[in-house]
C-alpha cells in the first residue's frame, strides 16, 4: 500500500513467509505522534505481519499540511486509505487517542459495509463514554505542554527547545482539539475480538476503566495490564509484541500468488 496517509516499516519476509503474505496491522498513534512511533513495535512483529502506520497531517514529511481538529473528520480520512482491494486479513492498533481511532475507523468501515478489521487492540486509552475525559479538555499551550510532560511520551529536551516546540504545537494543539471535543456516539456493539493494553500507572487510563472497552464488543474480549505509566509500549515492547501475536494469532497468511 502506497499513500500519504501510510507508511510501512519493513515487508514481510523470511523463511517462515516466503511463501505467502502476511496479514496486514495498521496502527494508529497517540496525540501529537507520528508514524515513527510504531518502528520498534513494526519491528518486533515483522515476518509475521506487515506493519503499517498512520502519518496523520502536520506532522514529520506532512508537517505542511493542515492538521485535522474533529476525530470523525479524521477516521473517515483515514477509513479511504485502508480498504484497498488486498484481500489479506488485517486488524488495528491504537494507542491513547490512536485507540479512539481505531474503534471509529472500524465503525466508518461498517457503516459503509466495507471490510473491516478482524480485531483490534487497543492501548493506553480508557472506553468512550458521552463524558469526555477531563484529561482530554486541553485549552492552552501551557495545559498540553504539561500534560504532554506529565505523560512522558515526548522527550524534556525537544519540548524545552523553542524551535523543535514550535514544530510539534501545531500538531498537539489539532490532536488535544480533536480529542477534547470528542463526543461518543453510541450505537450497535462490535462484533469482533477485542485486546485491551493498559498500564497500572496510567494518570490518564486506569485498568477499570480500559477494561470497559470490552463491553462494546459481543465477541471475546481481553484486557493485559503492564509495569508502567502512559507509555507503557516502550519499556514492554517484547511481551507487547508477544501479546499482540497471541492476540491476532487467528488471521492467517494469504498464499503469493505465482
Amino acid at each position: 500500500m502506497g499513500n500519504e496517509w501510510f507508511r510501512r516499516f519493513g515487508h514481510p519476509t523470511g523463511p517462515a513467509r516466503s511463501e505467502s503474505r502476511a496479514p496486514r496491522l495498521f496502527c494508529f498513534p497517540h496525540a501529537g505522534g507520528a508514524a515513527s512511533t510504531f518502528l520498534q513495535l513494526a519491528r518486533a512483529l515483522t515476518p509475521d505481519f506487515d506493519v503499517l502506520a498512520a502519518q496523520y497531517p502536520g506532522r514529520q514529511d506532512r508537517r505542511r499540511e493542515q492538521p485535522l481538529t474533529d476525530i470523525v473528520r479524521l477516521a473517515e480520512a483515514l477509513a479511504d486509505h485502508v480498504p484497498d482491494g488486498d484481500e489479506r486479513p488485517f486488524a488495528f492498533f491504537g494507542h491513547s487517542m490512536g485507540a479512539v481511532l481505531a474503534y471509529e475507523v472500524t465503525r466508518v468501515l461498517q457503516e459503509r459495509r466495507m471490510p473491516g478489521p478482524a480485531a483490534l487492540v487497543l492501548s493506553g486509552r480508557r472506553a468512550p463514554t458521552p463524558r469526555t475525559s477531563p484529561h482530554d479538555r486541553l485549552s492552552t499551550d501551557a495545559d498540553i505542554l504539561r500534560a504532554v510532560r506529565q505523560l512522558g511520551g515526548t522527550t524534556p529536551q525537544l519540548l524545552d527547545d523553542p524551535e523543535l516546540r514550535d514544530m510539534v504545537m501545531p500538531a498537539l494543539r489539532a490532536d488535544y482539539r480533536a480529542i477534547g471535543s470528542y463526543t461518543w456516539q453510541p450505537g450497535p456493539p462490535l462484533s469482533i475480538p477485542l485486546t485491551v493494553l493498559v498500564g497500572d500507572r496510567d494518570p490518564v487510563a486506569s485498568v477499570a476503566e480500559a477494561r470497559a472497552w470490552e463491553n462494546l464488543t459481543t465477541a471475546p474480549a481481553r484486557t493485559y495490564v503492564f509495569d508502567g505509566g502512559h507509555f507503557f509500549l516502550d519499556a514492554n515492547l517484547p511481551r507487547v509484541a508477544e501479546t499482540v501475536n497471541d492476540a491476532l494469532g487467528h488471521l492467517t497468511a494469504v498464499p503469493a500468488t505465482r
